[in-house]
């Protein structure tokens, strides 16, 4: 156990989350609208950017790209390249349509376009695949603290998941978004020091050697390249911008960001800090994971746990405190918006919309906090049983998809209510079948082997497509609601 690394990380993990959280839970008005879901609609440029970036830029970024790096190579990056993606549609499209109509959550916007079953249905499973990439973050978290201490996963989830709670719980968004600046700042000194003092302490002084071991091995020669092979390029590259874009591109744990956004103008120019933070990350971590792999003291700890142990004894403490800290905040980071998401559709939809519709602010921003806990303990209790990270991200992705798509021609095209309750039961059916049935196996090939993205991509538009061509419905929203920019 490595005491002094340890030490420092949660110093400065401690002091930046409660000193942050308790500034501005004493100075906010806690009656203003949105206050603590939304950070009172203010966010700036700076904050914006750092908060979407480190959002979806958790464990499935950090340890799920180190764990993917170790058995396909360099095609794992298309998971950065698919984020870079998808920032580019949010900051252009969905995120900024969501703040043009005012809404705290997006079943709250599709309510107005589907009515009040549709949108309940999408809370209830928008809201349970937020939470099953809250899981993943704990995994997460518990993996960092793991390396650091000597610790079980378990051990390290239970420390780092009740930090991230209070990351969170203590102010909201506003202190999710100071906390996410210093934080981004952190990481990349952090990356950027460890990944040349890495280099230096591989034989030549540089990477030539981890080249010179992936040429020398035939089997594995492609996995220095991002295209990899025909088969992992259309399985996995293509792929992860399917379910990445059409996913976290309408999902609230994303959108609550834009939300909470100053204004369209903030939001577009954040797009230049949000999207190369995110591109570049993916960039350090291939780098990294090829690199753990190719020696045989850290391959042989697997995948999950090559590259941190590598990270941890090759670079000197004070470096590696730094880089540790970075990595576990944002992680912390994605695990504060998974958590804090899935508790405001929770409070919005639910609490407030089903149950107590005159519910005060307080009342709302209660209901918040409690959601946060409940679902951080939760996820606390089966982050170490857990699948590959990248392959249970993709899967929750898949689930979201046709969401997507009657959002978008929801506004601009038609809307029915039947055709949106079609399309969401037909897909989500098809969903599972693709998961847990033999069709897969028994169409075989290239076909058989697609994740569950394309299928869900490709069943949505079929039926929204047929649907909206064949039913009367009402003209998109966009084209009857007049909404001028924020």
């Amino acid at each position: 156990m490595r005491i002094g690394v340890l030490a420092i990380v949660l110093i400065y993990e401690i002091l930046v989350i409660f000193g942050v959280g308790f500034f501005i839970s004493k100075k906010r008005n806690k009656d203003e609208e949105g206050g603590f879901a939304l950070g009172g609609r203010n966010m700036g440029v700076w904050v914006l950017a750092s908060t979407i970036a480190l959002t979806v830029l958790g464990t499935a970024h950090i340890l799920g790209v180190f764990e993917m790096t170790y058995g396909m190579g360099a095609v794992a990056y298309w998971f950065s390249l698919a984020h870079v993606a998808l920032i580019i549609v949010a900051c252009f499209g969905t995120g900024l349509w969501v703040r043009r109509m005012g809404v705290t959550t997006v079943p709250e916007a599709l309510k107005g376009m589907y009515g009040a079953k549709n949108a309940l249905a999408i809370s209830c499973v928008m809201a349970g695949c937020i939470w099953g990439i809250l899981t993943l973050e704990t995994q997460g978290v518990g993996i960092v603290i793991a390396t650091m201490t000597g610790w079980g996963i378990v051990q390290g989830a239970v420390v780092g998941g009740i930090l991230g709670i209070f990351y969170v719980v203590l102010a909201g968004m506003e202190e999710v978004g100071i906390v996410n600046v210093i934080n981004a700042a952190v990481m990349y000194i952090g990356l950027i020091v460890a990944t040349i003092f890495i280099a230096l302490a591989l034989p030549g002084g540089n990477f030539d050697s981890v080249q010179a071991f992936y040429d020398a091995d035939q089997a594995n020669h492609f996995m220095t390249s991002i295209f990899g092979t025909p088969d992992l390029f259309i399985t996995f590259a293509i792929a992860q911008i399917i379910a990445v874009v059409f996913c976290q591109g309408i999902s609230q744990m994303l959108l609550q960001a834009y939300m909470s956004a100053k204004d369209e103008k903030t939001i577009r120019r954040s797009v230049w800090l949000a999207a190369p933070l995110n591109g570049l990350f993916g960039v350090f971590a291939v780098t990294l994971g090829l690199t753990a792999r190719s020696i045989p003291e850290y391959a042989e700890l697997g995948p999950k746990m090559a590259a941190t142990t590598m990270i941890v004894d090759l670079i000197p403490a004070w470096v590696a405190a730094l880089l540790l800290a970075a990595l576990l905040a944002a992680i912390l980071s994605t695990f504060a918006m998974t958590s804090l998401t899935p508790a405001t559709i929770f409070a919005i939809d639910i609490y407030k919309g089903l149950f107590k519709k005159d519910a005060s602010e307080a009342e709302v921003t209660k209901v918040i906090r409690i959601m946060v806990v409940i679902l951080g303990a939760v996820a606390i209790g089966v982050a170490a049983y857990l699948p590959p990270i990248l392959a249970a991200i993709n899967w929750l992705f898949a689930w979201m998809v046709p969401v997507f798509w009657l959002f978008v021609t929801g506004l601009f095209w038609k809307r029915s209510h039947g055709v949106a309750t079609a399309t969401l039961a037909i897909t989500w059916i098809v969903n599972m079948i693709w998961t847990f049935s033999s069709l897969p196996a028994a169409i075989g090939g290239l076909v058989g082997s697609l994740p569950n993205g394309y299928i869900t991509l490709a069943t949505s538009l079929i039926v929204i497509i047929i649907g909206n061509l064949t039913t009367k419905g009402e003209p998109g929203y966009f084209k009857v609601h007049e909404y001028k920019e924020v």
